[in-house]
């Protein structure tokens, strides 16, 4: 269980951060900022599909919705902003980290 769990957190990471370039990006498309503002709300919001009052059945509404909502607005994105993002993981990691 607790491998799946870190299976849609790297999921999730990844997203997240494809995103994140994304909207800094100047040929990002002019829907991205109001959904990605759109998906914070949500998740600050008190109002949900099932209130979080509720117990386990009020959060898991965010755990399955958050992540479904990324996975969605990264598959909406031009393939020139997903490769941009694969290249910058790329530079990173290749950059050598120093030891003392």
């Amino acid at each position: 269980m607790f491998k799946k769990l870190a299976a849609l957190y790297a999921l999730v990471r990844k997203d997240a951060g494809i995103l994140w370039l994304a909207l800094r990006h100047p040929a990002r498309p002019a829907w991205l900022r109001p959904a990605v503002g759109l998906l914070a709300f949500y998740l600050v919001s008190p109002i949900d599909l099932i209130p979080d009052f509720i117990p386990v059945i009020g959060l898991v509404d965010d755990l399955v919705l958050i992540p479904l909502l990324l996975a969605w607005l990264v598959r909406l994105l031009p393939d020139s902003l997903k490769r941009g993002y694969a290249d910058d993981a790329r530079t990173l990691d290749a950059v050598p980290v120093r030891t003392r």
